[in-house]
């Protein structure tokens, strides 16, 4: 660390050099504000800094009145992802592989595309779509959240808004009636920072980050649905089927 550096960061480094390394193992104590003054001979200040970094990397826990401990290692449980089943038949084939229960709520209204949402679909900017939120549950605990999109004209005669605890009608299914069989799937993943609603909603501890799925299924050329789902990343590990094609000759 060089001389220059917030005297904090020395507290932070050999804290976090001994999670890492095992010297404190998950569940381990961390020393209070205190003793970390005595041992690194910082301040308060530093010391409570040097917490709270630990914390915002998710290395360490705070349990309130009881101090801060080295967070467990979790086990992260396959999240499987196929280029045609249902997001939502997927979680729930995850969730009884693991002997738990999947639930949902969700909701569906009309409202107007926003630019990127009307780029997805290939639609006007401010174009009409069913908008759909929901939370997927194993157990009763948040696991998922999924926002989908698509055409308002899909959604026609259907009466606005709706919502519900348990399963909707397939995608596939919905889609199939409506003339548009899906023949795609295409999903981008990318790792951030949850806002605070989906750190509420999802009851992450502090410092963890989501796995971001943008999800767009495909008729032929055109994009029918759109999909925005957020995974914790402390739970879950993408796992994708990909079926080949026949192989090219001289491959």
């Amino acid at each position: 660390m060089a001389s220059s550096d917030p005297v904090y960061l020395r507290v932070v480094e050999d804290l976090r050099r001994q999670i890492i390394d095992s010297t404190l193992p998950p569940g381990a104590p961390i020393p209070s504000r205190v003793q970390l003054t005595q041992r690194y001979g910082v301040g308060e200040t530093a010391a409570r800094h040097a917490l709270r970094v630990l914390a915002q990397e998710g290395l360490i826990v705070g349990r309130v009145g009881a101090g801060h401990y080295v967070r467990e290692r979790p086990v992260l449980s396959p999240l499987r992802r196929s280029r045609f089943a249902d997001p939502h038949d997927l979680f729930t084939t995850d969730m009884q592989a693991h002997g738990r229960r999947a639930t949902w709520d969700w909701r569906s209204e009309l409202v107007d595309a926003t630019p990127d949402i009307a780029r997805r679909l290939k639609l006007d900017t401010s174009a009409p779509v069913l908008r759909t939120t929901c939370v997927l549950r194993g157990d009763g605990r948040p696991l998922q959240l999924v926002t989908s999109y698509e055409p308002a004209e899909f959604s026609e005669g259907r009466p606005l808004p709706q919502e519900g605890t348990g399963a909707r009608t397939a995608l596939s299914a919905r889609m199939a009636a409506a003339g548009v069989p899906i023949t795609a799937a295409s999903e981008d993943v990318y790792v951030r920072v949850p806002r605070p609603d989906e750190s509420d909603r999802l009851e992450l501890p502090a410092g963890t980050q989501v796995l971001h799925l943008e999800r767009t299924h495909w008729s032929g050329d055109r994009p029918v649905e759109t999909s925005d789902i957020v995974v914790p990343g402390d739970k879950f590990r993408l796992t994708y089927t990909i079926p080949i094609s026949d192989p090219i000759p001289g491959a």
